[in-house]
């Protein structure tokens, strides 16, 4: 076996002999996705490609010989921040063939377990739709995470952490995207324009506010420019290096012990409980036909 299946962790470095060993390996293969917006003055339009990949490479960095990390896929779902120039908007149909066109092509050369890692907030219906439909429609197995929600793994973590206001200092080029990104990449932060902003949308209502760690029982997405002036949602000026190291450190740790579950569990039996074998494809699987139906 190949010493480079078992060091090098970028899928794209691979030659396909060495794809082949790292199926037999069982690797497990983690998708970036993100997307390109507005984050503020601040923070540069690649903070939803930054955050993702950096933790996604601190991932493959640590588990080598157990994980790839495929390229991100860069351009999302983002329609509602397009009255911010530079924002680049991926049709929701668009964007959920491409993540699916990953994910099968992938079940179809052997890989059979698959992470998508997000790092954009309105990605996640949509991505949910592709996970869910990668489960259905190929014999892999597709978890979604956004790399947020790896830090209330560890109930001790964020109480420890955060200094922001809940609801609402953890939403947008917010106090944790800012640490974060100021980690990864501390010389494209503009730091003389760091300013606060809490949505218009958490003002004490108790129905449609909204965090990272937690929103209310009613949701209302529409234009970002309607509950913010300059793209902030949160507050940045809280935001350290520091922090964003703890936050990677915090991350990457979870990940890694996702991707080791995740790795080992056994997959799911499905049982059919019709009394007689259905005489027709599943309806919505027409274009996807298999055994398993």
């Amino acid at each position: 076996m190949s010493d480079r299946v078992s060091t090098e962790y970028r899928y794209e470095k691979l030659t396909w002999p060495e794809i082949n060993q790292a199926i037999e390996q069982k690797q497990v293969c983690i998708v970036p996705c993100g997307a390109v917006e507005q984050h503020g003055d601040h923070l540069p339009l690649d903070v939803d490609l930054v955050c993702p990949g950096g933790i996604a490479r601190g991932v493959g960095e640590a588990l080598a010989d157990r994980v790839l990390v495929l390229p991100t896929i860069c351009y999302g779902y983002t329609g509602h921040v397009m009255d911010f120039p530079g924002t680049i908007n991926t049709h929701y149909e668009t964007f959920i063939r491409q993540v699916l066109d990953v994910t099968k092509s992938l079940a179809w050369h052997g890989f059979k377990k698959i992470i998508l890692l997000n790092g954009h907030g309105s990605n996640m219906p949509n991505l949910d739709l592709a996970a869910r439909r990668t489960n259905l429609e190929t014999d892999a197995e597709c978890i979604l995470a956004a790399w947020w929600d790896l830090l209330s793994v560890d109930p001790e973590f964020l109480p420890g952490w955060r200094e922001s206001q809940f609801p609402g200092g953890i939403s947008h080029a917010c106090e944790l995207e800012t640490s974060l990104y100021l980690y990864l990449d501390e010389d494209n932060v503009r730091k003389d324009r760091v300013h606060d902003h809490i949505s218009t949308l958490n003002d004490g209502n108790p129905y449609i506010w909204s965090d990272l760690m937690g929103k209310g029982p009613a949701a209302l997405t529409s234009w970002t420019s309607t509950y913010t002036p300059r793209g902030v949602i949160g507050q940045p000026e809280l935001a350290t290096r520091e922090k964003g190291e703890q936050v990677y450190n915090e991350a990457v740790k979870q990940l890694s012990a996702i991707v080791n579950f995740f790795r080992n569990r056994p997959r799911d039996i499905r049982e059919r409980h019709q009394a007689s074998k259905p005489s027709i494809p599943i309806p919505w699987n027409q274009l996807h036909r298999n055994e398993q139906d």
